[in-house]
C-alpha cells in the first residue's frame, strides 16, 4: 500500500501514519475524511457520482458556518448528483454559484484589508494604535479560540472519516483488485 501511495504523492503525514499497515486497516482506522476522499478520487476517478455524495455529505457537517445561500445549495446539488436525482450540467452550475460567493468573500476581505493600509497612510498615530490595540485583542482572541478550534477540527477530521466509510463502502474501492 505504501509504494501506491509513493506513486500518488501522498503527503508526508499521511505516509508516516500508513506506516506497514494493510489496506483494510488503513480503510477502518483512517481518522481523516480528507485523506479517504484523496485516495478514493485517485484509485476510483470514474467514480465521480459516488465520490460527490460522500464529498457533499461531509461539507454537510460544517453547513452550520456557511453563511451564503449559493454555498448552501452546492451541497445540497452535491448530495442530489450523488443521488442521482441532478444532472451534471446542474451541478457544475450549482458549483459556478458558489465559487462566485467564496469569490465574493475574498473580495470584501481584500476590500477591508486595502482600507485598512488606507487609514494607516493618513498620518493619524492615534487611529494607527487604535487599530494595532484592537489587533493585538482580536490576535489574544483568537489564540484562546485556537486549542478549541483544534479539538472541533479533529473531531470532524473523524466525523468526516466515517461518512465516507458510510457512502464509500471498501467493496466500491479500486484498491488491490
Amino acid at each position: 500500500m505504501k509504494e501506491l501511495l509513493m506513486k500518488l504523492n501522498a503527503c508526508p503525514e499521511a505516509m508516516e501514519w500508513v506506516g506497514n499497515k494493510s489496506w483494510e486497516e488503513i480503510y477502518n482506522t483512517c481518522h481523516r475524511g480528507d485523506w479517504l476522499l484523496w485516495l478514493f478520487k485517485r484509485t476510483n476517478p470514474d467514480d465521480l457520482q459516488l465520490l460527490t455524495l460522500a464529498k457533499g455529505h461531509c461539507a454537510n457537517t460544517v453547513r452550520h458556518l456557511m453563511k451564503d445561500e449559493r454555498s448552501l445549495k452546492a451541497v445540497d446539488a452535491a448530495i442530489a448528483f450523488g443521488e442521482g436525482k441532478i444532472s451534471r450540467e446542474e451541478l457544475n452550475t450549482s458549483a459556478a454559484d458558489a465559487f462566485a460567493a467564496a469569490a465574493a468573500d475574498d473580495a470584501s476581505a481584500a476590500a477591508a484589508y486595502a482600507a485598512y493600509v488606507d487609514a494607516d497612510d493618513d498620518d493619524d498615530d492615534a487611529a494607527a494604535y487604535a487599530a494595532a490595540a484592537a489587533a493585538y485583542a482580536s490576535a489574544a482572541a483568537a489564540f484562546a479560540a485556537a486549542a478549541a478550534f483544534a479539538a472541533a477540527k479533529k473531531e470532524n477530521q473523524q466525523l468526516t472519516a466515517d461518512i465516507c466509510r458510510k457512502y464509500l463502502p471498501i467493496e466500491v474501492w479500486n484498491i488491490n483488485k
